[in-house]
């Protein structure tokens, strides 16, 4: 193969592509993972209602599993009859009591002989050695049952015991001060408080207790029977009962578990998720690449749209892990409605169509699910094909879930013949739940644009509100160059309106597409009063104080907060035009010298989009239709036709996606309003006399 063969791809567009692969593995990834790890959709029920899914047959031996409510009755029995909970003795309470006890104590009392503190010391340590309960514990035990038994732990080895034969603190005292070796001292006893020295000793066990727990309740089975391979579980129209809900229950369970797959039948079900996700987005890719290549090379579109895909699928899995009848709870809709409000409506259609496909794949009824959010999708994009006010989210939210809720009705009354509350309830309660979700969409707008760096209908007609601080001060410091603006905004939204183009984008930017006059507004002829301040300056300086406006803007623009796809109006209204009367000028003057184009020049860039387009010709035919001298048919259309095809010439709309229909479709809106606008009254005839 020669080298004039060979195909260099510049590095930027290497690096676009491996972007954009890195976002599919990434979003493939986040939502395979995030998927049910299940063969099919698990299984959901209705009792006491008819089976309108598909006959079920047992795939292989599958216990079925007991009521749990039987299980925990047989457990509680179980223990009632069998366990007994665990104590500990802990010797060093009362080695550390009596201790106490002899240290004050060793040489006797008032009255009383060392002889007898010694005999209540080992009183006292007998029964710490058979142990002494707290009496709100032993009260607990014995309320529960007067022959209620425990297993008392001493020196590692446990001992049945009555709880009857354990003594309590208060049991102890008295056991101590009737003992008849004490008879004589009795009375000087009492008067010592010994029962401070008398603490409980016996503590309750939980690690040994809920041990016993445990291998008692091993043995109690979880399962009430077995379905053979081939069984037949349910079949469609069959009553869901108790015992069918706990067989398909059974099922849902063997299923989920895997334990019917082998390691290859697992390795191809979990390929089959990964193969079918990436399709699905690679046939999405196909559409960006073929019909909004625009959107490939916009890192803020193209993460949008990657995040949308990935988000709205893991909240659907995990929906579905929880609740698999829930899954309309997840307001799919905002999806459409995003990409509705900040691209295109046709790009919405097929980013909603991916996230449906991607999560059929993980709900139950899957048929049900694609067609009630497909109609849901759009209804979202048809409602919200210009939004101007806050409340057509409401009303969208509400058509949503109006669809829904009608579309689900027919669904159901088809697969069952026939319609109950308790068929519908639950469907009903979650698509409610979906449509009030729905209305969070307009604070999410808010941070979907301030994340992904778009500018959303609302704020445009907030910004395009002549009271903003930019556009008040250009009213009152430059009003011609306001009125030139806001003529410009008219015409170019009219445009905007007639070849497909953002209307309302078109007529902010035209507003703000001259704020740079702010800063020498007397330099330019709309503002002037008689008096040309650019007769004292030479061309060069001229037309360095008319291109600057340029740069001008965007720095006030850029400091006012205003949006970046504002400032391009600003940018690319001239593109790379020349501010041609001060050219000519200079020329004249200098006319056997080679002139420099570039001081005379705007830096641009040439517009790149539609809407920028728009702008550039609105301004241009504008401006300069302030100076015919006669405004009739005839010179109007000369103007706009010269002007526009002059700007073909030069090549400012080689950059943007405008056609010549556009571009014709332009010339002729432009001839009309300037008609319009600029149409003098017919004379009115004298009335002659005699």
């Amino acid at each position: 193969m020669s080298i004039e063969n060979v195909t260099i791809y510049p590095v930027s567009n290497i690096k676009k592509y491996l972007q954009t692969i890195a976002y599919i593995v990434v979003s493939v990834t986040l939502v395979v993972l995030a998927m049910p790890n299940t063969e099919k959709p698990i299984l959901t029920y209705t009792i006491g209602e008819p089976w309108t899914s598909q006959q079920i047959i047992s795939p292989g031996e599958i216990f079925i599993q007991k009521d749990p409510a039987v299980i925990q009755q047989e457990r509680e029995e179980l223990l009632k009859q069998d366990y007994f909970p665990y104590y500990n003795i802990r010797k060093s309470v009362g080695d550390k009591q009596i201790g106490a006890f002899m240290e004050k104590y060793a040489d006797g009392a008032d009255g009383i002989s060392a002889y007898s503190m010694q005999i209540v010391a080992n009183i006292m340590s007998s029964m710490y050695d058979e142990g002494i309960m707290n009496q709100t514990e032993y009260q607990k035990l014995i309320d529960s049952s007067p022959n209620a038994e425990i297993m008392l732990v001493k020196d590692n080895e446990a001992t049945k015991v009555n709880i009857a034969d354990v003594l309590t603190t208060k049991q102890a005292y008295e056991v101590l001060m009737t003992d008849p070796m004490l008879e004589n001292v009795r009375t000087l006893l009492q008067g010592l408080n010994i029962n401070e020295y008398l603490t409980a000793n016996i503590e309750y066990d939980a690690k040994r207790s809920e041990q016993s727990k445990e291998d008692l309740t091993s043995i109690i089975s979880t399962n009430s029977g077995v379905m053979k391979q081939g069984q037949e579980i349910i079949n469609r129209g069959d009553i869901v009962t108790e015992e069918k809900a706990r067989m398909i229950d059974s099922y849902n369970a063997f299923i989920s578990t895997g334990s019917n797959r082998s390691a290859y039948q697992l390795f191809m079900h979990n390929g089959m998720q990964w193969l079918y996700v990436l399709m699905v987005i690679v046939l999405y890719m196909c559409y960006l690449h073929y019909f909004r290549k625009e959107y490939l090379s916009q890192n803020n579109s193209l993460i949008m749209l990657f995040t949308l895909l990935t988000i709205f699928p893991i909240i659907n899995s995990l929906i579905v892990r929880w609740d698999p009848r829930s899954v309309y709870l997840v307001p799919i809709c905002m999806v459409p409605m995003f990409v509705r409000v900040f691209l295109d409506s046709r790009s919405a259609f097929m980013t909603h169509t991916t996230i449906v496909l991607i999560c059929s794949a993980i709900v139950p009824e899957r048929f049900e699910y694609i067609v009630m959010q497909m109609a849901a999708g759009y209804i979202a994009i048809c409602a919200l094909r210009e939004i101007t006010k806050r409340s057509q989210i409401i009303t969208t939210s509400a058509s949503i879930a109006l669809t829904c809720l009608v579309i689900y009705t027919l669904v159901k009354y088809l697969d069952n013949n026939a319609l109950s509350f308790e068929l519908l309830k639950h469907g009903y309660i979650t698509i409610i739940i979906n449509g009030l979700l729905l209305m969070l969409t307009f604070p999410l707008m808010f941070l979907v644009e301030k994340t992904f760096g778009f500018v959303s209908p609302v704020t445009l007609i907030e910004l395009s509100d002549g009271n903003k601080e930019l556009l008040r001060r250009l009213s009152e410091e430059a009003p011609g160059t306001y009125q030139h603006s806001i003529m410009v905004s008219n015409l170019a939204s009219a445009i905007a309106q007639e070849i497909g183009a953002s209307a309302l984008m078109v007529r902010t930017g035209a507003l703000y597409h001259d704020v740079g006059k702010l800063s020498n507004p007397v330099f330019f002829t709309e503002n002037q009063n008689g008096v040309n301040p650019h007769t004292r300056l030479t061309p060069q300086e001229s037309a360095r104080i008319i291109t600057g406006h340029v740069e001008e803007g965007i720095r006030l623009t850029k400091e006012a907060g205003i949006p970046t796809v504002l400032q391009e109006f600003i940018r690319t209204h001239h593109g790379k035009g020349m501010a041609r009367y001060f050219y000519t000028t200079y020329k004249n003057e200098h006319k056997d010298e080679d002139v420099d184009e570039a001081p005379f020049r705007y830096k641009g860039p040439n517009p790149y989009t539609l809407e920028q387009a728009v702008l550039m010709m609105a301004d241009a035919v504008e401006a300069s239709s302030r100076s015919l001298k006669e405004y009739t048919e005839e010179n109007i259309t000369k103007l706009v036709n010269n002007i526009i095809d002059q700007q073909v010439k030069e090549g400012f709309f080689n950059e943007c996606p405008v056609t010549f229909k556009d571009i014709a479709t332009a010339k002729t809106v432009l001839i009309e309003k300037l008609k319009s606008i600029y149409h003098t009254r017919i004379a009115y005839p004298e009335e002659s006399k005699g």
